[in-house]
């Protein structure tokens, strides 16, 4: 391809995205790994709790019964999004992931709730702990391969572009900094015997997890009222820098946004206006393909032909052209700000 204008290490970092059939098969085993690791440490969280009977310790099983019903419902919303698009859904059904994403940050906030309200307890009427040495043994335990276990679902979640096994991922970090805040407390209470340091130290996991909570929901819903997404559009400006052609004049208006793994792009696109439709085609075309190419076949894709304008020569590199009336004077640098205005900017 003739690529004009743009050095090369402007989208060096540029690496398309995976093949959506095989970033489906690891997403859908790391949830499912998810959700039988999820049962496990719940199963030992309450174990430690019948041990102990720490309000501390009741309130880390409590969220992770949440992450139990978030892993299932997750898990659910990654089959559904998977679905290509059809007549009743055209654009594809990837906006379920932000309602997954929203339903869990309110479980978690459900969870805190709970984890307060046992906490409170703990606080107003102080009862003894025992066995606490086993039961920190077991908090240990499941903190660590929960921890594993939220880092891998981030990593994969940001490598496959899915916001459902990233927000389970934080959602199960959320656990890990719990459980990490419960063994804490549990120690300077074994230390000190001072009993209502179990529950107070419960209130404030539950209100860290509360933040945590509204956080994922205020992340789900930017999605659901397609909210600007600047790492998006930065990437599809280098894109768009990187296989720059000199009749590609100018480009403006340029949005974007993401359903699930699909995104949808749209653009204007200034061409000569001399050229012949059938040529004019072929650019839509070449574009198209890079973007889908990059994209791993998951973009949608419009492109809106502009005809050049007289004003435009001093930024044009088109030559010979028989239409120009001024010499180029400079080439317009593409940067998300101009790219993205929604008229033609003055050269």
């Amino acid at each position: 391809m003739n690529s004009a204008g743009g050095p090369d290490n402007a989208a060096s970092s540029l690496e398309p995205k995976p093949d959506a059939s095989a970033s489906f098969k690891t997403e859908t085993r790391a949830m499912l790994a998810a959700l039988v690791i999820g049962l496990a440490i719940t199963a030992l969280k309450f174990y430690a709790f019948h041990l102990t009977g720490s309000s501390a310790i009741l309130s880390d099983a409590l969220e992770s019964i949440i992450n139990i019903v978030a892993a299932g419902f997750a898990l659910m919303s990654l089959w559904v999004s998977a679905k290509p698009p059809d007549p009743s859904h055209p654009y594809g059904h990837g906006k379920i992931e932000y309602f997954s994403a929203g339903f869990e940050g309110a479980l978690i906030i459900l969870a805190a709730v709970g984890i307060l309200a046992a906490g409170l307890r703990q606080v107003l009427s102080p009862h003894g702990l025992p066995h606490l040495q086993s039961g920190l043994y077991i908090l240990v335990g499941a903190g660590l391969v929960n921890f594993a276990l939220a880092t891998t679902l981030i990593r994969i979640g940001k490598r496959t572009g899915s916001l459902v096994l990233e927000a389970d991922g934080r959602h199960i970090m959320t656990d890990v900094y719990t459980s990490g805040g419960v063994l804490v407390g549990l120690v300077l209470v074994q230390s000190t015997n001072w009993y209502r340091l179990d529950g107070i130290v419960a209130c404030i996991v539950g209100i860290h997890i509360i933040v945590s909570g509204f956080r994922l929901i205020r992340k789900a819903f930017g999605g659901l009222m397609d909210a600007s997404d600047p790492d998006l559009l930065e990437d599809i400006c280098a894109l768009l820098v990187r296989h720059r052609r000199d009749l590609w004049i100018d480009v403006h208006r340029l949005r974007a946004k993401r359903s699930g793994k699909r995104v949808q792009v749209d653009f204007h696109l200034i061409l000569p206006r001399d050229i012949p439709l059938e040529a004019a085609h072929s650019e839509v075309k070449d574009l198209e393909r890079i973007l889908s190419d990059y994209l791993g076949g998951m973009a949608d894709v419009l492109i809106h032909l502009d005809p050049c304008t007289d004003p435009e020569c001093p930024i044009c590199s088109n030559d010979p052209c028989d239409l120009r009336q001024e010499d180029q004077v400079s080439r317009r640098v593409w940067k998300r700000d101009l790219l993205t205005c929604e008229t033609e900017s003055p050269p």
